[in-house]
């Protein structure tokens, strides 16, 4: 198929899959602000898309949105090791359960 535009939801997949800790964020956006911060409290140092700043971010929020099941604005959204965790409700879940570290471990993003 001719070259041309790349699908978002695979460039999508393409970024996740850059990093071991990939955020979708917005530069604007207190919770993103705040996920970032978990991260770098952790020690963790997260690729991070500022998709308002990205011309083609509203392109890419949308598809993020298809991902999570359309729930309108779905910022920030977290990857690691390539495979979604999801937005801010999600990520702190699994800090709080503890099931986060394990996972930042096994994609190489922490080697405490």
């Amino acid at each position: 198929c001719g070259g041309g535009r790349q699908d978002p939801l695979e460039r999508v997949a393409r970024l996740a899959s850059g990093s071991a800790v990939v955020i979708f964020s917005s530069s604007t956006c207190c919770m993103c602000h705040a996920v970032k911060r978990l991260f770098c409290g952790m020690g963790v140092n997260p690729t991070v898309y500022e998709l308002d700043q990205d011309p083609r971010g509203k392109e890419i929020e949308r598809a993020l949105s298809r991902l999570l099941g359309g729930a309108g604005s779905a910022l920030p959204v977290v990857f690691i090791g390539g495979r979604l965790i999801g937005a801010m409700d999600k990520v702190m879940a699994s800090h709080i359960s503890g099931t986060l570290v394990p996972l930042l471990k096994e994609a190489g993003a922490l080697w405490l």
